[in-house]
């Protein structure tokens, strides 16, 4: 079953993300499970407090954001996918990354949201620079 059933979305966005709306994007009739990731910024790394973190992303983000959803949208066990990833400068707690993947069992659910997941962080090119408690800051995954 292809998310032609239940959809693909995707979007790279300077406003906050709500994974409510994500998880009802991928919710549809022959999806048994549903499965959704949030990725969170938290307050520390190797030890250093962070205070926040700033996303900058390529122009060509929504496209790459848009050609992986579509992907893993179209797998056979799929009913639907959605992701979201936000640029900008978000503080601790904020959402930076949604994904959401209904099938119609759990385990294909579990494992498409985690490969989906590992490919976003693989190919979208958004980079992160954190800033830390004590004014220093620096650039993770930039090329």
């Amino acid at each position: 079953m292809s998310a032609s059933n239940g959809g693909a979305h995707s979007a790279v966005s300077a406003q906050p993300l709500d994974a409510d709306r994500l998880q009802r994007r991928v919710e549809h009739p022959a999806a048994g499970a549903v499965v959704v990731f949030h990725g969170v910024v938290r307050d520390l790394d190797h030890g250093r407090t962070v205070r926040e973190l700033e996303y900058v992303g390529h122009p060509s983000a929504d496209q790459v954001l848009a050609d992986v959803v579509a992907e893993f949208a179209a797998e056979d066990e799929v009913v639907a996918v959605a992701a979201e990833h936000r640029v900008g400068v978000l503080a601790v707690g904020d959402l930076a990354l949604v994904a959401a993947v209904s099938c119609a069992h759990r385990g294909a659910a579990f494992d498409a949201c985690g490969r989906l997941v590992d490919e976003i962080k693989r190919r979208l090119p958004i980079w992160k620079r954190q800033v830390f408690d004590d004014g220093s800051d620096e650039w993770v995954n930039c090329p």
